[in-house]
């Protein structure tokens, strides 16, 4: 890696914060415009060698300019024009965000697809989309798809090695580049976990999606030593949205194309991070057996959005690393920060966000010292211009009344593409609905309990199972490295009854599922919470089916085991 900064000066970062015309679809030219250290490799990839070693590869903002333009030069030969939708499928890393690139110069909207998706899945939501064109690492189920289909066929189906292998000197662009977006103008489309049915295909716009963003261009940790290691996928918008940000700050990144421990922690070892944005999945892993210390050993900050973690999780990340004074005391001055011995040790930021909400709009910091509060989420972000739970009238709940989570900020999506019945159904009283269920208390800090459509309903009333999962991986950690909990039917009158899919960690393989059902329901009777009707050990990965993101299925788990008590 270079010795030489890349991160752009702060002066240079707060010009950036009052950019009026600065948007989604931009802001790798705003980045080259800026930051004088263009020219000096902030973006990493990575291979392993043919002796087993971690080769890092340097991307400087010019580089990725001129990939953005030769895969530009090939999408508009192509015939690809302002506001069409083209399909990207290719894998996960530096990949994506360059065909995100090209297509937003020229004006087009790539609906970015994670390559793990089930392939009949996949068809579906291009067709849904209406893509006029698809690059993918592999075409060749998608062809055969289509010629069983001839209509839906799109104009191209294109192998993503013809548009890098592109000779694009004879191509042209078009007269008006980079294309010049309007605020409101749509730059990409998100798809969702897509576990049944079409997914949801949210849409991400100009000026919406940067907005929020705007304070990490002074506040992010962006000192010369800092480096941060994105685990994200990169089709996703919280991939793209740190992505955003580090390319704007020129802030050293590693891109992953993979987020599984055995190609995550090499990678961390040879990069040597100080901070790691993921999604839960890496966090259950890298928390799981023997710590990464070696790795994490300069990592002062974990970087969580999406879905919020669990504390068994986090209790065991933030003892790795060292934090340096200013961290936890903002009102030092650098040099006096300096001056003070780091402390050992590391901060999880928990962040609450989605597609929709356009990033992360709650937060909770954890720290070795701070003491557990499970589900908190901590208090909406200064971009929340509102943040409620609602009651199903839209009313605002009185605190400490469940209800369903409601924001409202300028951040949020402007909906989803070809579906304005389904955007309208997530609109209620003037909020978006996040589709959770939380609880706020009288400080305003938010609890999150469940996703709506996961909650249990019980004879003796909703159960959640957020709390359920976080005690087991918390209190049961001897037992359980991961689980998920969810709902299915009693025997004939019992109504749903909540029930677990556990992994165990190593040491407890050969614990049984009866076992594993007495430690937990006797930590959840502590805890005062609902206890387990049944639990399932599984044993292979497909006993515990996870989506394109790392997400548990529950829905496939509540197909799985719909007749497990009802005996039908």
């Amino acid at each position: 890696m270079s010795d030489q900064s890349s991160i752009a000066p702060l002066a240079a970062r707060r010009q950036l914060m009052t950019e009026p015309d600065l948007g989604a679809g931009n802001f790798l030219d705003h980045a080259i415009a800026v930051n004088p250290h263009r020219a000096v490799p902030f973006a990493y990839s990575h291979h392993t060698d043919h002796r087993g070693q971690v080769v890092l590869r340097g991307h400087t903002l010019l580089d990725l300019a001129a990939l953005r333009d030769r895969y530009a030069r090939w999408y508009h030969a192509n015939g690809v024009r302002p506001g069409e939708p083209v399909g990207v499928v290719v894998a996960e890393g530096l990949e994506p965000l360059l065909h995100f690139f090209a297509l937003t110069a020229l004006g087009a909207i790539p609906a970015l697809v994670n390559d793990a998706m089930r392939h009949d899945v996949m068809v579906r939501y291009l067709n849904h989309v209406g893509v006029v064109g698809v690059v993918a690492d592999d075409t060749t189920r998608l062809a055969a798809a289509y010629r069983e289909d001839p209509q839906r066929r799109p104009r191209f189906l294109a192998l993503a090695a013809e548009v890098q292998a592109f000779d694009a000197d004879r191509a042209e662009l078009p007269e008006v580049y980079p294309y010049r977006h309007a605020a409101d103008d749509v730059v990409a489309l998100i798809h969702s976990s897509g576990t049944t049915g079409t997914p949801k295909s949210t849409m991400l716009a100009h000026r919406q999606f940067w907005d929020g963003k705007q304070p990490r261009m002074e506040r992010f940790p962006a000192e010369p030593y800092d480096r941060l290691m994105s685990l994200m996928p990169h089709t996703h918008a919280g991939g793209l949205s740190y992505f955003l940000t580090a390319t704007l700050i020129g802030l050293p990144t590693v891109v992953m194309g993979d987020w599984r421990r055995t190609t995550v922690e090499p990678v961390m070892e040879a990069f040597r991070p100080t901070m790691v944005a993921s999604f839960p999945r890496t966090f259950v892993e890298l928390a799981t057996g023997e710590l990464p210390a070696r790795g994490a050993a300069k990592v002062h900050s974990w970087f969580n959005t999406g879905d919020s973690a669990h504390y068994g999780h986090i209790r065991r990340l933030v003892t790795l690393g060292e934090r340096p004074a200013g961290l936890i005391k903002p009102w030092l001055l650098p040099q006096d920060a300096a001056q003070e011995e780091p402390l050992p040790g590391s901060q999880f930021v928990d962040g609450l966000g989605s597609s929709e909400m356009g990033m992360a709009l709650f937060g909770q910091v954890f720290t070795p010292e701070t003491p557990r509060d499970d589900r908190c989420v901590g208090r909406a972000t200064e971009v929340v211009i509102k943040a409620a739970v609602l009651d199903q009238d839209g009313a605002e709940a009185p605190d400490g009344t469940v209800g369903m989570l409601g924001i409202v900020s300028p951040s949020r999506t402007p909906g989803y593409w070809h579906a304005p019945q389904l955007t309208e159904s997530f609109e209620l009283g003037g909020y978006w609905l996040t589709g959770d269920v939380a609880r706020r208390d009288a400080e305003g800090r938010f609890y999150h309990l469940d996703r709506t459509v996961d909650v249990i309903d019980t004879l003796a009333g909703p159960v959640y199972s957020l709390p359920i999962e976080e005690v087991l991986l918390a209190d049961c950690a001897e037992l359980v490295q991961d689980c998920s909990v969810v709902g299915v039917p009693g025997a004939p009158g019992e109504g749903q009854r909540p029930i677990a899919v556990v992994r165990l960690q190593a040491d407890a393989a050969r614990c049984t599922a009866e076992e594993v059902q007495e430690a937990a329901n006797k930590a959840l009777a502590e805890a005062g919470l609902a206890t387990l009707a049944a639990v399932s050990v599984a044993r292979t990965p497909e006993e515990f089916p996870l989506g394109p993101t790392g997400k548990v299925l529950k829905r496939e788990l509540r197909t799985r085991f719909a007749t497990l008590l009802s005996g039908l």
